[in-house]
């Protein structure tokens, strides 16, 4: 197998053992189930289909930690060093315990080999399916909030420009972690700048620190504060020109909590944002920009964003739960490749003739 360097150990000692089993023997492994989702877990896959005969995978809840020194989600992979028989089914299982599990339902391997996440299984059918179904990648460019390289230096509130005598020209508005937004919408002075109880600017700039040190002294002292901490030697800043430059981020009409707990008071681990702002956001947020067609239909009838921003919020949790991934304690991520593809095919409905169009094209959004 051609591993990832990013696939963990274990990936690695399940192919070693290969050699080691007999004709017709039985592997047990009790292993992450994250190699079910993720990139690297597809080699992992393709092993199990084509080399081995896989009988069975139970998935614990990913609620129910099975280490206490680990919050990884557990499954247990059985399969025989024996070749695959033709019209071959898998058992899948969830929750619960291996004797006793709360789900379970036989997959035939060509539904496997068609889908790229197994722990869809056993809850739901394969998603290649849907493929009538439109996705939010049709409507909407994803990208990943800004990384700064030092949270705390680059971004400041207003009172910490305002004693630093700092430019706030050169500050642009930024919003907070998600645990600091009360609700879903975010409203706008007539400024741009959200209207929260707590302004947070990004320092964004791109001038030369010799042009800073002669126009802007006390932001040049920071910069200099800055280097004598070591920030500029941290890995995204010394990686970048001028070192205290940032990504070319935007600021998005809405944007995605991509880290979540089902177990919230509103059970949605994912929250869709409406922002009325020009804030940009950090990494712990995903960017939805709106691709041709519907920015096309926007620029129209502007109204229409809050109604594509409702159906965002119309999606179920089991449905972006279906196309993310999760870890031990039942922390789910959603990536940004993950997030385009849930079902949104509600969206079409609001720009006349979108079904009638030819592919959305595929273009660089900057």
């Amino acid at each position: 197998m051609n591993l990832s360097g990013l696939a963990g150990l274990y990936c690695h000692f399940l192919g070693l053992s290969h050699s080691w089993m007999a004709e017709g023997g039985i592997a047990g492994w009790l292993i992450p189930s994250e190699f079910m989702d993720v990139n690297y877990g597809r080699v992992i896959k393709r092993y199990l289909l084509e080399k081995v005969t896989l009988l069975k995978i139970h998935r614990f809840d990913p609620d129910d930690v099975q280490f206490a020194d680990a919050l990884v989600s557990s499954a247990v992979v059985w399969f025989r060093k024996s070749a695959p028989p033709e019209n071959h089914s898998v058992t899948f299982t969830f929750g619960g315990s291996l004797l006793e599990p709360r789900l379970r339902r036989d997959i035939p391997v060509e539904e496997l080999a068609r889908e790229k996440k197994w722990t869809r299984f056993p809850q739901a059918s394969s998603s290649e399916a849907e493929k009538t179904r439109l996705v939010i990648a049709d409507f909407f460019h994803i990208r990943r909030g800004i990384a700064t390289g030092d949270n705390a230096f680059f971004i400041l509130d207003r009172l910490e420009i305002k004693a630093g005598k700092l430019p706030i020209e050169l500050f642009r508005p930024i919003l907070p972690s998600p645990r600091y937004l009360a609700g879903n919408e975010i409203e706008a002075d007539p400024d741009g700048y959200p209207l929260l109880d707590r302004q947070l600017f990004l320092l964004d700039t791109k001038l030369p620190e010799k042009t800073i040190e002669q126009s802007y002294p006390a932001l040049f002292d920071y910069l200099e504060q800055g280097k004598t901490n070591g920030v500029h030697e941290g890995y995204l800043c010394r990686n970048r020109y001028p070192w205290y430059s940032q990504e070319n981020r935007p600021s998005a009409p809405i944007v995605c909590t991509y880290l979540g707990r089902r177990n919230t008071k509103s059970g949605r681990p994912f929250r869709f944002i409406l922002n009325n702002s020009t804030a940009t956001i950090t990494n712990v947020y995903l960017a939805l920009y709106p691709k041709p067609p519907l920015e096309t239909a926007l620029s129209n009838h502007p109204s229409l964003l809050r109604s594509v921003w409702e159906i965002l919020n119309q999606i179920t949790p089991e449905q972006l739960l279906g196309e993310g991934r999760v870890y031990g304690g039942g922390l789910h991520k959603l990536e940004p490749n993950e997030l385009a593809n849930v079902d949104a095919s509600p969206i079409a409905e609001l720009i006349p003739g979108f079904r009638s169009q030819p592919p959305p094209e595929q273009l660089a959004l900057f």
